[in-house]
């Protein structure tokens, strides 16, 4: 864990209750309690899935981001790597991991298993809750390890590519013999 050790007690206190409030929210996160979930944050929370420009707002929204996932992936789990704690901010490197059983952003379940590197900013309202989580992770390993991406320059993607994506490997290939 990385503590920015600023000089103060009440700095040092305040820096250790948001660690304490984190790790508490991420434990209710891999009990799939909801509701003690949504027990840490504040009043007026956002949540912020960066790689998807998804940005939820209010309990309501913050709610139905946390109910879609849970769906999605029913066995989700969540592995703390690192803490980093700042003055203003938690940062957590983690580890997602579950299975796909359920709709996700429009694909159905495909049953494959997900596990990838994520990112995750916490900040605080004035009360100590948490007022927001932004997470950052890439997108394309998430797709590829659901079956939906694929690399244009290997097996099935060299097939897949110039089929799902006509136009522009026409241009590419247009480019390439004007030139």
């Amino acid at each position: 864990m990385t503590v920015d050790d600023s000089p103060g007690s009440d700095a040092r206190e305040e820096r250790e209750s948001r660690l304490a409030l984190v790790e508490e929210h991420v434990r209710h996160e891999n009990r799939h309690d909801l509701n003690a979930v949504m027990d840490t944050f504040g009043a007026a929370p956002e949540y912020e899935d960066t790689p998807w420009h998804d940005h939820h707002t209010g309990r309501d929204g913050v709610r139905a981001y946390y109910e879609g996932l849970l769906r999605a992936v029913p066995d989700l789990h969540i592995d703390v790597q690192r803490r980093h704690v700042t003055d203003e901010h938690v940062i957590l490197e983690v580890v997602i991991g579950g299975t796909h059983t359920g709709p996700w952003r429009g694909l159905p379940g495909t049953g494959r298993r997900v596990e990838f590197p994520l990112c995750a900013v916490y900040s605080f309202d004035e009360r100590g809750k948490l007022a927001g989580e932004r997470i950052y992770y890439d997108r394309a390993t998430v797709l590829r390890q659901l079956g939906v991406f694929h690399e244009p320059d290997r097996g099935i993607g060299r097939l897949l590519t110039p089929l799902a994506h006509p136009l522009t490997v026409g241009r590419a290939v247009w480019r390439t013999v004007r030139d």
